[in-house]
């Protein structure tokens, strides 16, 4: 690897925390209208990640694009996606999840992941564990491992709490809890 491109990698490390520019397509009444209908009026604009905007800026936090409440941070270097997470954290539970860690090729094993980790941990301190949503593949041990010392959670894989379950959109319809009609 060239030494310009390792300066660039370290000073995005280094930015994790300090350059993030944030958008989000969510709006008062939508969201509202999503929470007095119980979910049964669903006017929220849902974007794929290629649908995102890419901002100006190393880091970005955006909406997932998958689920409601859920965020995308990503990393952007020389107008590459370099890495990618998607996270939520709940605010009744203090838990925070993050799923689908993903790191270009070019770019792994250059600490992306670890600190756009050690960012999402600094900007919720009162999250009390972290922990991977979806399952780990066989062939990742090494990165949980790495970048889940010494946390509380370790980003074992742990199933969503009920709150991000049911808000998030992860839950299917059966396993909502309806009102009943009386």
């Amino acid at each position: 690897m060239d030494a310009e491109l390792e300066r660039a990698l370290k000073q995005l490390r280094e930015q994790a925390s300090t350059h993030v520019g944030r958008w989000s397509s969510r709006t008062p009444i939508r969201t509202a209208l999503y929470h007095l209908s119980r979910g049964r009026i669903d006017k929220r604009p849902r974007y794929t990640l290629g649908e995102l905007p890419r901002l100006n800026s190393p880091w970005q936090d955006t909406d997932s694009g998958r689920y409601f409440r859920w965020r995308c941070r990503q990393a952007n270097l020389h107008g590459d996606e370099a890495f990618v997470v998607e996270y939520i954290v709940c605010p009744h539970c203090a838990i925070g999840w993050v799923d689908r860690p993903y790191t270009d090729e070019r770019y792994q094993r250059h600490g992306l992941a670890a600190a756009g980790f050690r960012a999402l941990r600094a900007e919720h301190p009162k999250v009390r564990a972290w922990y991977a949503a979806s399952g780990h593949m066989p062939d990742s041990k090494a990165f949980w491992a790495a970048v889940g010392a010494g946390i509380p959670g370790g980003y074992a894989s742990q199933e969503l709490c009920l709150h991000v379950a049911h808000d998030g959109g992860l839950l299917p319809g059966w396993a909502v809890k309806r009102p009943s009609r009386r």
